[in-house]
């Protein structure tokens, strides 16, 4: 069970970090052309800004799954620093069942957000206000395997380069 879990978060997470890079890479290049377009050829574009915003709240949500796996994202440096043994691995199923509750939440009433925008559109384009919202629960789900993952074999970057 445990490495099964750990394959299937190393598989989520590299695609979660490529498709974040990804987004970036896109977004970027949105931004790039709504300066053209709109100060170069002087035809604003009516659609970018709305599609930078929604692919930027993908890019967050799937970075997230990359951070929580990380250890980079919810942690109490201090207390895990200074804590050894029973007590840290205390601090450790304390920060993981947070993280989880957090998450449980976020998936739930992301789900509920979803199925309630789902006959909206966004203003610019005719596409379903449901696909922004979805990075919700989805990146909800797939940073619940990123924390079991990281209780089950940690990463703490932050924790090892930490002075």
């Amino acid at each position: 069970m445990r490495s099964a879990l750990l394959g299937l978060d190393r598989r989520l997470t590299a695609l979660a970090w490529g498709t974040a890079c990804a987004l970036l890479a896109i977004i970027s290049g949105l931004g790039l052309w709504q300066v053209v377009a709109r100060f170069v050829l002087s035809q604003p574009s009516t659609w970018t800004e709305e599609a930078m915003r929604r692919l930027l709240i993908w890019m967050v949500m799937l970075g997230t799954v990359v951070a929580f796996r990380r250890g980079a994202l919810v942690s109490v440096d201090l207390m895990l620093r200074s804590t050894r043994g029973a007590l840290r691995r205390a601090v450790q199923g304390f920060i993981t069942l947070s993280s989880l509750a957090f998450l449980g939440v976020l998936l739930w009433f992301g789900v509920d957000l979803v199925v309630r925008v789902r006959f909206q559109t966004f203003a610019s384009m005719e596409l379903s206000m449901g696909w922004a919202y979805a990075a919700l629960p989805v990146g909800a789900a797939l940073s619940i395997v990123s924390v079991l993952a990281h209780h089950l074999d940690p990463i703490n970057e932050e924790l090892e380069v930490a002075q």
